[in-house]
This record gives C-alpha cells, structure tokens and sequence, in this order.
C-alpha cells in the first residue's frame, strides 16, 4: 500500500510497510462488519507482503523495501498489529511469528541507554539517526504509546511475560510526559500534525483504560485534543485528527473510563463525513471514496491517504452503528 496517491500528479508514492499493516487492519476490521470474504483475501494478501518485506540482515521490518534503508519504531508495532489481527482471523501460525519477531526486534534494535526506545535506526547497522524535538517522528515521546500497544497485545497472544515490561516502560513514561506535548511548535498547522499524534497516546491508553491513572488521562487529553481541534481547524484541519478523537471518544466509553459526550462526538462525526470524496466525476478513479488527507482554509489538499481514509470509515462506521459486543474484541479491531 502507498503512503499516499498525489491527487495533481497522479501517482503514488513508494510501498510502505506501516501503510500496508494499516491496510490489513483496516481489511480485517471490514471483514468483522461485512463478512465479505475478499477483505480477508486482500488481507492475507497484504499480512504475507510484510511477511516476505522482513530483512533478513538487519533482523528488523524496514520502512520502505526499495531500498530497506530505514526502520522505524512506530512502523514497526503498527506492522505487528497488523499481523496479529490476520493470526485472529484466521489463526495461521506464521502471522503469528512474524509479529513475535518484530515486537523481539523492537524491544532489543531500538533501546536507547537512557531506556527509551530510538524513533528511527539507519539499516544495516542499526544506527539511531539524530532526534528533533520539533518533529514529532524524531522523538520518543508520548506518541510512541500506540505501537508499544503492539507488545501488550503480543503478550495476550503468547502469554509471554516479556512483552509486558517494555509496554509499561512506554506508558509510565507517557503518563509522565503527555501534557508538554501540546502544543509543542510554535506553528499552529505544525500543532494540527502533533494533534494527529497525541491521539496515537489516546489510543495507546486503551489497554489499560481501567486503571484511574489512565482513565484520567484519557479524560483529560480528550479534553486538550478537542480544544486544540476546534482552535486551528479554520485554518487547517485533518481528517485523521477527527476520525481519531472519536474513535477514542467511543472506545473509552465503551471500557467505561470516559463517558461519551455524544454532542462532540457528532460534530465530529460530521465534520469527518464531509471530508470524503463524493465528486461524480472522480467515480472509479483511484480517489472515489476515499478521504482527503486535509484542508487549508477550507481548500482540500490534493492527498488522498489510505491510513486517513481507513481510521474515518472506521470511526464512522461505530459511531453510526453503536454495535455491542465485547469492549476488548473492539480494541483489537482498533486500526
């Protein structure tokens, strides 16, 4: 799966790793609605692309494959949560073992000696590349909440004890830090982006939401991530933002940590709706029905992005439909 379609150019960018372990979460999740078989075929499709991406001489997930040059600790457990939801669809063990060795990989490539985690190694030798703490992908800081889910999630498939210390590493770390994130540029388009990834800390809250620690935070970074919203949307927005504030919003409600604020959660339902391409002209082109990735003073910009278009049918799709069903069954649907 491309990062992006380039809407004036017409063409995509490069395969991504974490953009196609985004795509079998998404796949996988439409399956659970639809029951249509060709999602989990496209899935399998997409789970096995990863599988064969893994490279062998750097024992890591890269992220991009032409040339492996990078990897990338968040890539790295999106790519695991991707894998695993396909080992729970269909139960093959290989998935399953692919997603064990990257969580390995992480844990032991990307420690730092202060005891963090490295955003981004340099293959082949697995050097750290310099961080930035004006970009929020050059540090490791409270975002990175969401792919240290991926061993939480690993250690509820194995069993396996180790996979629980370096996840609680990342949240006490993240609890302790989360409210210098924001805003955190002086640029408020620049706050937008980190809003994108504060709710990648909301989500990362999930497994845990039944701790008063995390329920609090969730209250409160729900809170901060809906403010900083509404302030710069006139001037830019994301759809990704919106789709990711209320799918938190429905899934704290449904672990009974925060309770739905139901008048927030439909504007942001509709706000997120408007952002997808409806344009009659455009029908079966590669941007009929997807979402665009932003807007400048109401001007869509010309990205059509997968990972953009997946998170707002999903959060479109709960908030419509208020399935019930089993709170942590949802969670591990989370794309």
């Amino acid at each position: 799966m491309a990062r992006y379609y380039l809407v004036d150019a017409c063409r995509y960018l490069p395969a991504s790793t974490e953009i196609t372990a985004y795509a079998v979460s998404a796949l996988v999740y439409l399956h659970s609605v639809t029951h249509d078989a060709r999602y989990l075929d496209r899935a399998l499709s997409g789970a096995r692309f990863l599988i064969r991406a893994w490279d062998p001489a750097s024992q890591t997930m890269p992220f991009e494959i032409a040339p492996a040059a990078f990897t990338y600790f968040f890539d790295c457990g999106i790519i695991v949560r991707g894998l695993l939801s396909v080992w729970r669809a269909t139960g093959e063990q290989e998935f399953l073992d692919a997603a064990v060795a990257t969580g390995d990989s992480m844990a032991r490539d990307f420690e730092s000696p202060a005891g963090d985690f490295h955003p981004i190694l340099a293959l082949p030798a697995r050097t750290p590349l310099p961080r930035d703490p004006l970009r929020w992908s050059r540090t490791a800081t409270c975002y990175q909440l969401k792919s240290a889910m991926a061993w939480w999630d690993l250690y509820e498939a194995t069993h396996d004890g180790r996979f629980i210390e370096p996840y609680e590493r990342v949240l006490e770390a993240s609890l302790r830090t989360y409210t210098d994130f924001l805003p955190g540029h002086p640029e408020r388009p620049k706050v937008m982006d980190r809003l994108h990834a504060f709710s990648y800390f909301l989500e990362g809250l999930l497994p845990r939401a039944g701790d008063s620690r995390c329920a609090a935070a969730l209250r409160d970074g729900i809170g901060r991530a809906a403010w900083h919203l509404r302030a710069i949307a006139p001037e830019f927005e994301r759809s990704d933002v919106y789709a990711q504030l209320l799918r938190v919003r429905i899934y704290a409600d449904w672990l009974g940590a925060v309770p739905l604020d139901r008048p927030a959660a439909q504007f942001e339902a509709t706000q997120l709706a408007a952002f997808q391409v409806a344009d009659a002209e455009l029908r079966g082109t590669p941007m009929d029905g997807g979402y665009w990735f932003g807007r400048k003073n109401a001007e869509p910009l010309p990205f059509i992005n997968p990972v953009s278009a997946a998170f707002a049918c999903q959060a479109l799709e709960l908030w419509e439909t208020s399935r019930a069903g089993s709170a942590q069954a949802h969670r591990h649907l989370l794309i």
